[in-house]
């Protein structure tokens, strides 16, 4: 499997397509989101012997944010095999032009070749199969994938990486990168590798700060896989770029809980590149013919508060 930043260029519009685009038919791009799975549903929620799936506003809204519509993706599990009859995840992923994946619960040990070093590092195994068959369904399309948190670290098992099962315990050296007291206000300082795609997208800073919610990280980085940011105090791998002919990325921190927090880096440049992409490839197939909804997919931006 491959992935890389960079869509190719777009071929010329075909006539046809030159028309629609005159006509002002557009459409806004189709956002997949991975689902975060919750298995054991507090009784209190009122779901008894059920299990969720669901966004977390945040994530759902920083798409939004940007002209684009968020569609959760549901995951096939135990208990609805069924549907995996009816609908391919092909077909599903065919409708889509991105892919991001949300954080969550750690990713399971065997998923990169290791066993859980505590019953409480045991992943969810179930996820990360779901999530992987999507991510590399998006790639194989062609069609861009933004890994966040968890996401991320998805992201490079599934290029053959591996991770450290927690921070502390494998990492003495390393800096505090989780506080479940603070969550989202805990904070650290990235550095930017200079001349990578995303220190391009900040170009009047080298050192930003952004949130810090993770007790497990990057170890071997994955087959293609280029370091775009790295911790300031530690270098523990906080973003990074896949090479190929699909645009995928990931990174650590979570740019959703950035809003309207001067202090942090702007999350916008991360989503718009991204957005960009996806509608780059999105152009390439309706103009090849291969899209049966005539609308072109529009331009992303950003939405006013």
């Amino acid at each position: 499997m491959t992935a890389a930043t960079r869509t190719p260029a777009r071929p010329p519009a075909a006539k046809a397509s030159r028309a629609v685009r005159a006509a002002g038919k557009e459409r806004p791009l189709r956002i997949g989101v991975s689902a975060r799975l919750m298995h054991q549903v507090p009784s209190e929620l009122g779901f008894r012997n059920k299990s969720l799936q669901y966004i977390e506003a945040s994530l759902a809204h920083w798409v939004l944010a940007h002209g684009a519509v968020a569609f959760m993706v549901p995951a096939v599990t135990h208990d609805s095999r069924h549907a995996a009859r009816h609908l391919k995840v092909e077909q599903v992923v065919h409708e889509l032009d991105a892919l991001v994946l949300q954080g969550g619960a750690d990713v399971a040990p065997e998923t990169y070749g290791q066993k859980p070093l505590k019953d409480e590092w045991r992943g969810d195994l179930v996820r990360d199969r779901y999530e992987l068959a999507l991510l590399r369904c998006f790639l194989a399309q062609k069609k861009p994938v933004l890994g966040v948190c968890r996401g991320a670290q998805l992201l490079n098992v599934a290029f053959g990486g591996t991770l450290y099962q927690d921070i502390a315990t494998q990492c003495q050296s390393a800096h505090e990168h989780i506080d479940v007291e603070l969550y989202d206000q805990f904070e650290h300082d990235v550095t930017f590798i200079q001349g990578s795609p995303l220190a391009e997208l900040y170009p009047k800073a080298t050192q930003l700060r952004v949130t810090s919610i993770h007790h497990q990280a990057v170890a071997e980085l994955g087959k293609g896989i280029e370091v775009e940011a790295v911790s300031t105090l530690d270098g523990l791998v906080e973003a990074f770029r896949c090479t190929g002919e699909a645009y995928a990325r990931g990174v650590q921190w979570h740019p959703e809980f950035h809003h309207d927090r001067k202090r942090l880096a702007d999350s916008s440049p991360i989503m718009l590149d991204f957005l960009r992409a996806a509608r780059d490839a999105a152009l390439a197939r309706f103009d090849a013919g291969l899209e049966l909804d005539p609308r072109v997919p529009s331009a992303p931006l950003l939405l006013s508060a």
